[in-house]
């Protein structure tokens, strides 16, 4: 489909009025927000990993308000199911006394998915996100049915208390579009979420894109276009996180693992999305710096010597991307 410059500048508009509706309840939080939405754009996932406290499932409860979209919160404990997520089958009693199986839909069939503290949950049952997430379908006895479209999932986890924590598996840290650290508040942030929260309640929020708008931006992220020389340095980015190929001494030395080609598939989702919300046509170098770090900072694994040394992910895509673009090491 063929969208018109004037087609891109509306979404564009709509993009920065969801935005601004979702700051009149979240302080601050700004590179969430942000990353929330090129994932909802992208068609992608998100993880976000902070302190207890900091908003974050407000953060995500206002989103499917703003957006309109149907909303289920898992909250994710050891004692959790892969059936309490996907559903199950269960006898029912027609009204002519006939008995017969029916399937009954768990919060997994929702459009935007909260799975909270995901990493308490076994990894059985964190696998069972792994077809939804990945395939946008759910399997059980044998029967395969179709997720909602659009279908988010929007997963919290703690980083610290990791007493009774799975740590999630790399399949499944992989189908995450971006990992988004949430920061604690400054003090004038802080200030200003006692005064929303602890005065008068404020005004309903305006539901300002539906599905049909989420599905029509999805197809407008595929049709941004993506310059040939964009797409090299969105390669040598990805490359430069492999040991093997890297130009950066501390990679070769430290990283186990480096991001494969889901990864350079997110990043340059993500760069489309972000130019999008810009109202841009095309990705720029800006767009992929931008978008390096949260969308490859959960693909890396570092060897022993790499977690004795202590130098987050972040700082190394950081470096990557700069020397990718022709910028400082």
């Amino acid at each position: 489909m063929a969208f018109t410059k004037e087609d891109y500048n509306e979404m564009s508009l709509k993009i920065v009025q969801v935005k601004e509706e979702v700051g009149k309840f979240i302080v601050g939080q700004e590179e969430s927000v942000d990353f929330i939405l090129y994932s909802i754009l992208a068609g992608g996932h998100t993880l976000l990993e902070g302190l207890p406290g900091l908003g974050k499932t407000m953060l995500i409860r206002t989103f499917s308000e703003v957006l309109d979209l149907g909303f289920s919160r898992i909250q994710f404990t050891p004692d959790l199911m892969p059936s309490d997520i996907t559903g199950t089958t269960v006898i029912e009693e027609a009204p002519d006394g006939r008995k017969n199986f029916v399937f009954r839909e768990g919060p997994l069939f929702s459009e935007m998915v909260l799975a909270d503290e995901i990493n308490r949950a076994t990894p059985k049952t964190q696998s069972a996100l792994l077809e939804a997430m990945g395939e946008r379908t759910v399997t059980t006895l044998g029967i395969t049915r179709p997720m909602k479209d659009p279908f988010f999932v929007l997963a919290t986890q703690n980083p610290i208390e990791l007493e009774g924590t799975y740590p999630l598996p790399e399949a499944q840290l992989d189908r995450f579009l971006c990992k988004v650290i949430v920061p604690l508040p400054g003090k004038e942030e802080l200030k200003e979420i006692i005064r929303r929260t602890t005065g008068s309640p404020a005004g309903n929020l305006r539901k300002l894109l539906g599905p049909e708008d989420i599905r029509r931006a999805r197809e407008m992220v595929r049709e941004v276009i993506l310059p040939e020389e964009m797409l090299d340095v969105a390669a040598r980015i990805v490359t430069g996180t492999h040991p093997s190929d890297s130009p950066l001494d501390e990679v070769r030395r430290w990283i186990r693992f480096g991001s494969g080609p889901r990864g350079l598939q997110s990043l340059v989702l993500a760069a489309k999305a972000r130019a999008l919300a810009e109202g841009r046509f095309h990705v720029s170098i800006g767009d992929l710096k931008n978008c390096a770090v949260p969308v490859l900072r959960h693909r890396l694994l570092f060897n022993y010597e790499g977690e004795a040394a202590g130098m987050p992910a972040d700082e190394l895509i950081t470096r990557l991307a700069e020397l990718s673009a022709g910028g400082p090491s």
